[in-house]
Parts: C-alpha cells; structure tokens; sequence
C-alpha cells in the first residue's frame, strides 16, 4: 500500500495514468483511511480508469458493477438459485428426507448466486479487491439504500443467512457522470472528489504516456486544439478519452500536423452530438488549428 501522497501519484502514474495533486491526495487519504472514494465529474475524465489502475498497481483483483436503469439487489448483491433449490426439494421429497434439515439445507452458499457486491466482500477471498461501482447515476435513486450497508461497514445482511462481512475490507470506487445528484447518504459515507478536465500540460503529459506512437509537434497541437474547443459552448465537451481516441485515430491516418480537412473529417471522434458537430463548421476549425499551431509552437 503507497505510503504517502508522491507514492499513490508513482503508482499510478506506473500504470500511465497522470494525476493532479489533489486527485493523488484524496485517493492517499481513501486508502489511508479505509473509506470508499466517490468520484464525479464530466464522462471521459478518467474516473473509471482510476479503479482500473489501482486494481493493476496495488495487484488486486477487479470487481465492477455497471450501474444501469432496473438495476436491484438480485442483480448487485445476490439472488437465491430457485431453480436448483426446486430440483433440491423433488430430490428430498422422493427420498423421504426430513424437512427441516431440507429447510436448513436450501438457504446456504450452495444456492446462493454470488454478484458483484457480495463477490466484493466474500470473507474467503484471499485478496480484498477493488470493488468499482461505475456510474452510479444511471441506477434508480432507491437502488442507493441497498448500498448503505456495504458503504459504511463492508456487510450485507441477507434474511435467511445472516450477515456476510469483509474481513479486510475492498477498496471502493464510486462513480458517477451527474446526470443526476446521488443522494447524501451516500456521499457522507465516501470521500468526494471532482474530476474535472486536465489542464493542458497534465493533458499532453496523458498522451505522451498513452499514445507514444504520435509526434511531440502533432500531440501539442492536438492538446491545444482540445483545450480551445472546450471553451466554445457545446452540448457535451470532448474528454480526455476522445483526446486520446483522436490521436490514435490521426496517428493511423500518417498525421504529422493537424490540417483542416482531416480535422473535419475526424470531428466525430471528439464530438458525439451532430449539433456540436454543425456548430464546430469550417471557419472555426480554421480558427482553433490556427491558435493551436500558435500555442503548441
């Protein structure tokens, strides 16, 4: 485990992942602490490969649950296994077995269907892993109570067993797009970190480590490109992923220096909206590569 805030910054930046002061402290302070570590911000920051990385650095195992509209406890935590408890009760019943032992019998791990929650906390396992809980927004807000248990004491009790705990406990990842607020309940039990777009020489420095493949000169212009089409008002701004997606896509095309055709023609990488598209038209490309040239020479 890093020892102070430059060793979580060296550790993940052994995994190519650049990180500001701010986001190496709070994460220190997460594992530090033993505290689950809530991350929001823009889509395509980095808040995902944050679990991701740490997983790899630390040599941990990587759990993920992928938060989406319907999702509930049978789909996170755990579902019983009827079909076999069903088998199991025809069984019993054609061999005359007592039906007390077979009630004890039926509510056991042999029947119990492991998700991603209660993988994360199995007692048994022999490395705590890193238990990603990615875009929390998109569940439905009274999904957010079945995660209070594990937020605060790494547990999850079920009715007919009792309560299954970590005994040493994951390291736990939240994320969330703000699509819509998550509730404070589960804010108060993390620790909170905005994850915003990078600077540009934090940005230049992700694609030098990302992409070693492009040219210095056209990675510059590409970072300064990006920096200046965040500040037009768009209706989603271009992340350090579709950074990082561009310039692979430029560096397969032969690109040396950004021209104004191939950046027309590209634009669908770093914008996902046709209106962002049409709103970015030929003049303005014209005039962003002119103040990225300038700016990366």
């Amino acid at each position: 485990m890093p020892a102070s805030i430059d060793e979580v910054g060296q550790a993940l930046a052994s995994q190519d992942y650049v990180a500001d002061r701010r986001l190496a402290t709070v994460v220190y302070l997460a594992l530090k602490l033993g505290r689950p570590l809530f991350l929001e911000g823009e889509p395509g920051t980095g808040k995902t490969e944050i679990a991701r990385t740490l997983a790899a650095a630390l040599g941990r195992p990587l759990i993920r649950l992928q938060c989406h509209e319907g999702l509930d406890l049978a789909g996170a935590a755990y579902e019983w296994n009827y079909a076999r408890q069903m088998l199991e009760i025809r069984l019993a019943e054609a061999a005359a077995e007592d039906r007390a032992a077979l009630a004890a019998r039926l509510f056991t791990d042999a029947f119990l269907v492991k998700r991603a929650l209660l993988d994360a906390i199995d007692p048994l396992r022999p490395v705590p892993p890193v238990l990603l809980i990615d875009e929390l927004d998109r569940a439905d807000e009274p999904f957010e109570a079945f995660l209070l248990e594990v937020l605060a004491d790494f547990q999850i009790t079920i009715p007919e067993m009792g309560t299954v705990k970590a005994i040493t406990p994951p390291i736990v990842v939240l994320t969330s797009n703000r699509t819509r607020e998550v509730h404070d309940a589960v804010k108060r039990r993390c620790l909170y970190h905005w994850v915003g777009f990078p600077d540009a020489a934090r940005e230049l420095e992700i694609i030098r480590r990302r992409v070693p493949g492009a040219s210095e000169r056209l990675a510059r212009e590409i970072v300064a490109f990006v920096q200046r089409l965040r500040e037009i008002e768009l209706h989603k701004l271009p992340g350090v992923a579709e950074t990082i997606e561009w310039t692979r896509a430029l560096r397969e095309l032969d690109t040396v220096v950004l021209d104004p055709e191939v950046v027309q023609n590209t634009l669908g990488l770093l914008l996902k909206y046709q209106d962002d598209i049409a709103r970015v038209g030929a003049d303005e490309v014209a005039r962003l590569i002119e103040q990225a040239r300038t700016a990366a020479s």
